[in-house]
């Protein structure tokens, strides 16, 4: 079951989407070292080429860690006496007094000739002990198999855990008990607890022993980690005597098989359970173990464990009791409930139910941040209330509900959506989060009250996307920052009154070497579409050739994402693609992109659930229509318009070219899902119910249904090693153009992910390979 799978590459979201998409969570905050040094520019400083795009990096903030009294933060940052290593360093938030806690050297363990390469690091909560994480390796999305050490941050010592037993990097999740006595982990899907007293590798309690290839204890199986955000799979009660786990079943669930041609001369043939729409799931349950050891009680949920999920649980702020979400196969049925530990029994809280889906995690998604940002409730008033997330009343706010469930009350209230929460500072009374009543590309800091009295309050006013990682007292916060045509920027700043303290990194050598580039004009529009009472207007920016002539017509790419996954109008730094973009455009290209319906924007819940059943129907109609009314721009030429996306994007490409040939004469799809059916269950059911109750809809819903209309250029590429979106869906595809006598070009990328990132010069061959084609079918320059 959690074999690794070294070609994973992160879902829906590829690489350049994402870096448009969540500029602040996973490009600023995601976990490594400073970037090295800007590379030397090209020859031709003005100009970019497929090759110098790689060399314009971004500085960014490795894993921080803010420390209990909010006055200081820990972080790692390369070591000047180790090259190669890191120290762990603590700062004065405010002062930015820097001293090393932990250098490299003192990470070298007695035996070893190198230092620890820490990967991430995290500080108990008496501040004296420091886990490290290292040597990981891939599990499904990301690197969260390892080896873990304990150091003692008064004398240096260290431990590795996990004892004579544990196989190198097989240790996942670890974290300390509440009193910081002992340590739980999971390994090779079995929980432990280790006691951090004694001698190394002794005190280690195997707490789950049925653990096996489709056992898994504490962590989960492919499809929850991919669509519910769920990694980390146990608790420690708030007393330290219990832990509460996940169980997930996997056996009865079918098997797909990625064929990795390139080991050897035999096939190397990985095989792991994969439920696609409308097939069996996994069964999953919640339990109560003693930390010390014993019998698990099984909580008594109800419902068919394969047609109901458990995404999300947590200690319901007691020793006693753990807060449950169950949510039915079909999405639309969230029913959140307390279970008693001794018991077993479950009482009904509260009932949360949408005509279309709900979302269990939301917002600007991010893997790293928990609580209500991840669609856990959150406890406030020692207790006796927990914060929820609804879109109840077609926005999406924060809701404060009694432990009974019988007084709910909306705290943020109005005719916008709330698109992250940044912190519930219960000592102080306020919820700090991220919304944009007035603009669905940026992203702006408000805090109200949590007891719902009052107006809410906006903290900032710079126009762009803002992020946050706030500090314990609430007086203090690592602020993230960026636009379309600013690089990013993180500092330090006071709240609430958001005057910058101390600046982290401004990218200055980014930004000089930006500012050097020949750019045209850069801009944001809305286009209206549709007609009488359904006619409305989408979000879209341009970018135009640095010598853009209005009296000339010039060809288009369109860069589409279009599904509940993706929203690539941002007022945020774009990553590689915005300089691909950028490169195009001094190529003579308009490079556009639009927001159909359906897209994951503020704009309230019948935006975003207008597509229900209706996925790739709705938002490829949206979007041609907004195409169609583009056309009639004086500078657009309607001869030439071609259009391009990667996994809900490639699907998007491959829907405009097969459904709306008149409209689109180039299609470049990237990854793409080409029948709903040979994705997972978990993302395509929620979205368009089951396929068995449902099958014209499913079959509408493929652009390959209507592969046979092809009339334009279209190009298709994929990674043969995707588990994500798999090949398998791709050659189905091609099959059927090839029986409609349809010329394509199509580039498999031998044992490659979803990202397409694997090997050498890989990303680098991806990007020449879209621009040679887009050259050679849709010419550049304005005529």
């Amino acid at each position: 079951m959690n074999q690794t799978l070294r070609t994973r590459a992160d879902r829906h979201l590829t690489p350049g989407t994402r870096d448009l998409l969540l500029f602040v969570f996973l490009l600023l905050l995601a976990p490594g070292p400073f970037s090295a040094q800007q590379p030397q520019p090209a020859a031709d400083p003005t100009r970019l080429t497929v090759d110098s795009i790689f060399t314009y990096r971004t500085r960014s903030l490795g894993p921080v860690q803010w420390q209990q009294d909010g006055g200081g933060y820990l972080a790692l940052e390369p070591s000047p006496s180790k090259k190669g290593f890191q120290d762990i360093v603590r700062y004065d938030a405010l002062k930015g007094d820097r001293t090393i806690k932990l250098s490299a050297e003192k990470l070298t363990p007695p035996s070893a000739a190198e230092p620890l390469l820490v990967e991430n690091f995290d500080l108990s909560a008496d501040g004296q002990k420091l886990l490290v994480f290292t040597k990981s390796e891939r599990v499904w999305r990301s690197n969260t198999r390892g080896d873990y050490w304990l150091v003692d941050l008064k004398d240096g010592s260290q431990r590795k855990l996990g004892g004579a037993a544990a196989k190198p990097s097989t240790l996942m999740f670890a974290k300390f008990s509440p009193d910081a006595t002992r340590v739980g982990y999971v390994r090779e899907n079995n929980i432990y607890v280790e006691e951090l007293t004694g001698a190394s590798g002794s005190g280690i309690k195997q707490i789950t022993g049925d653990g096996s290839r489709y056992i898994v204890n504490g962590t989960f199986d492919w499809v929850y980690e991919e669509e519910l955000f769920c990694r980390d799979g146990f608790r420690w009660s708030p007393d330290g005597k219990n832990i509460a786990y996940w169980q997930l079943n996997s056996e009865g669930v079918k098997e797909f098989q990625l064929i990795n041609n390139t080991a050897g001369l035999y096939p190397v043939i990985t095989s792991f359970p994969y439920p696609k729409a409308g097939e069996t799931n996994s069964a999953a349950r919640v339990g109560v173990v003693p930390a010390s050891g014993g019998t698990t009680r099984w909580f008594d949920i109800g419902g068919d464990p394969r047609n109901n999920y458990l995404p999300r649980m947590e200690w319901a702020a007691s020793s006693d009791e753990v807060v449950i979400q169950q949510l039915n196969r079909l999405q639309n049925t969230n029913i959140v409930m307390l279970g008693d530990i001794r018991s077993g029994k479950v009482r009904l809280v509260l009932t949360e139910k949408d005509e279309a889906w709900i979302d269990v995690a939301w917002g600007d998604l991010d893997w790293d941040k928990t609580g209500l940002a991840r669609g856990d409730v959150e406890w406030i008033d020692d207790g006796k209330r927990f914060l929820w997330t609804s879109e109840r009343d077609g926005w999406r706010h924060i809701y404060s509900v009694s432990r009974d469930g019988k007084d709910i009350k909306n705290i943020t209230p109005g005719e916008y959506d709330v698109m992250g929460v940044e912190k519930v500072d219960a000592a102080n009374g306020w919820l700090y989060f991220r919304a944009s009543p007035e603009n669905a590309g940026q992203r702006y800091l408000y805090r109200t009250r949590l007891s719902g009295e009052g107006q809410s309050e906006r903290l900032n006013s710079e126009p762009g996307t803002h992020a946050y990682n706030i500090s314990p007292r609430g007086d203090l916060a690592i602020h993230f920052f960026s636009t379309f045509n600013g690089v990013p920027r993180s500092e330090i700043v006071r709240l609430p009154d958001h005057t910058v303290a101390r600046m982290l990194i401004d990218n200055a050598a980014l930004k000089e070497r930006l500012e050097k580039l020949k750019r045209g004009p850069q801009e944001f529009f809305r286009v209206a579409i549709g007609e009488g009472s359904e006619r409305f207007e989408i979000d879209g920016w341009v970018i135009k050739p640095p010598d853009f002539n209005p009296q000339k017509r010039y060809p288009v790419l369109f860069y589409v994402y279009g599904e509940p996954w993706g929203q690539t109008v941002l007022d945020a730094w774009g990553g590689r693609n915005q300089l691909w973009h950028t490169m195009l455009a001094q190529q003579g290209y308009v490079v556009m992109s639009v927001d159909s319906r359906g897209t994951p924007a503020p704009r309230g819940r019948v935006w975003r659930k207008s597509i229900y059943r209706k996925v790739g129907i709705v938002n490829s109609k949206d979007h041609a229509n907004a195409v169609r009314a583009i056309k009639k721009w004086p500078y657009v030429d309607p001869t030439r318009i071609a259009i391009w996306g990667w996994s809900g994007g490639g699907s998007s490409t491959l829907n405009a070219m097969f459904r709306y040939p008149d409209v689109y004469n180039v299609g470049l799809s990237v990854a793409p899902v080409p029948d709903l059916r040979y994705y997972d269950t978990i993302y395509q059911e929620r979205y368009g119910g089951l396929p068995q109750d449902h099958p014209g809809e499913w079959t509408q819903s493929s652009p390959i249904t209507f592969a046979g209309q092809l009339q334009g250029q279209l190009l298709v590429v994929h990674g043969t090693g995707d588990d994500n979106v798999h090949y398998q869906g791709t050659e189905a595809m091609l099959d059927k153009l090839i029986a409609a006598n349809k010329q394509f070009s199509v580039m498999p990328y031998p044992n490659r992910s979803h990202g397409i990132s694997e090997g050498t010069g890989t990303q680098r061959h991806l990007y020449g390979l879209l621009t040679s084609y887009l050259n050679e079918k849709l010419p550049a320059g304005g005529r």
